[in-house]
């Protein structure tokens, strides 16, 4: 495995261009399967996690392939097998595949699910959104069998505003039998791509960007191509670099209007930026000092459903934090493990104190320095490259497999930018 090597307290600068959202791509690679027309997405990150599903569709019959940030998907003679349960169980969208195989075959197979081990991710929404539309479901020790006759619209409220759940209900949707409407829909930036994405396949759906979903169901789907957006995970733990690091950062084509609440957020802890046309400019020399309450309280940051501030940026939010003057409430209220990686930081010298697996209270600044690490997830994994970067010395991370699931040649990018960061394998 891989692992980095990073000397520290390095100021950065330049210009850096955000990869394709990720979270956008590996729904679509689903939804393509939904024709039998070739699909062409464009501006694919090649990560690990868009490498596993490749594969995995491969085995599955789809002739799938990514060059140059273009993916083309021809499922043709895609197959009824059941997905390959170790592969599956490498990225949580292999859940994604019960909508397509429950409208071409009447049958799916949904492994238990992969990706980041943050505590325990429900598949209930997903289940819950299928059998409305029809299918039956069987309970296995390690997977959901269902099968459908004919999927049929119906009106649906998400029991919570997940957004793999949203994406499933909506693949499902669009050939079903009949109107679907899907209430309490999840509206992020990604959920938009994919519903913009079938439109453009010959899908029939409106409130796009919105709450409520209204789906027509239609007999087939056509092929297309698709541009997807930049990640805009990559776009605020970019801003968290170069606020930690002290750095001057330009980063372009990065939809400023898709970071308005992680400025509100991040701005509780001194940060600002300048925007030009579609391109952020974090300067260096930021005041970063935490603001408290108006009322003289400590403030808080916390996560919650689009358009609210992304879970996925909490642990960047939190290392910022420890090179900010006072004292900040982290509270992520989604996931019960993705605050452990604390721990690491604390070893580092931060100021943490961990309350609970939701809360953590950070008293800064704290001058950090460098340790041995081990990646626990991609975002936590993003968390202590900047980390390492903003400390005295050198840091070893390893595990960096799970850092790559999610930014592509972020070593080498960080390079561009005059960071010292070095790939070794062990």
């Amino acid at each position: 495995m891989d692992y980095f090597v990073i000397e520290g307290s390095a100021e950065l600068s330049g210009t850096i261009r955000p990869m394709g959202n990720k979270n956008s791509a590996l729904p679509l690679l689903s939804a393509a399967l939904l024709s039998r027309e070739p699909v062409t997405i464009e501006n694919v990150p090649d990560i690990g996690d868009v490498r596993t599903k490749l594969e995995l569709l491969q085995g599955l019959g789809v002739e799938a392939s990514l060059e140059r940030s273009t993916c083309r998907i021809d499922a043709a003679n895609l197959r009824a097998d059941p997905p390959d349960p170790l592969l599956a169980a490498r990225i949580r969208t292999a859940v994604l595949l019960a909508g397509p195989m429950l409208t071409r075959f009447g049958r799916a197979v949904i492994s238990r699910p992969g990706g980041d081990r943050i505590g325990r991710r429900r598949l209930d929404t997903h289940l819950l959104a299928l059998q409305a539309l029809g299918a039956t479901i069987e309970i296995a020790d390690d997977r959901f069998e269902l099968r459908a006759e004919r999927l049929v619209g119906t009106d649906i409220f998400l029991d919570e505003m997940s957004v793999t759940g949203t994406e499933q209900a909506v693949i499902a949707a669009v050939c079903a039998e009949g109107r679907t409407t899907i209430s309490n829909a999840a509206t992020e930036p990604h959920v938009q791509d994919v519903c913009r994405c079938l439109n453009a396949m010959g899908a029939s759906i409106t409130g796009v960007g919105t709450h409520d979903l209204k789906i027509d169901g239609v007999d087939e789907l056509h092929g297309t191509t698709f541009e997807i957006g930049p990640d805009f995970m990559e776009v605020g733990s970019l801003i968290g670099l170069a606020a930690a690091t002290n750095s001057s950062i330009r980063i372009q084509d990065a939809r400023p209007q898709e970071q308005r609440m992680t400025k509100i957020m991040l701005g509780r802890l001194g940060v600002d930026w300048d925007v030009e046309g579609e391109d952020i400019i974090v300067p260096a020399g930021l005041d970063l000092t935490v603001t408290p309450d108006f009322d003289g309280a400590v403030p808080k940051i916390d996560d919650s459903p689009w358009p609210g501030f992304p879970p996925d940026l909490i642990s960047i939010a939190l290392v910022v934090a420890t090179q900010s003057k006072g004292t900040v409430l982290i509270h992520q209220k989604m996931f019960d493990r993705r605050l452990v990686f604390t721990d690491r930081l604390i070893d580092m010298g931060a100021g943490i104190v961990l309350c609970d697996p939701h809360r953590a209270i950070v008293m800064g600044p704290t001058r950090l320095q460098g340790e041995r690490l081990v990646s626990p997830d991609i975002r936590a994994g993003m968390a202590l490259v900047i980390a390492a970067l903003a400390a005295e010395g050198v840091s070893e991370i390893h595990n960096v497999g799970q850092i790559d699931r999610g930014y592509e040649r972020l070593d080498e990018r960080l390079r561009s930018l005059g960071a010292r960061v070095e790939r070794f394998s062990e």
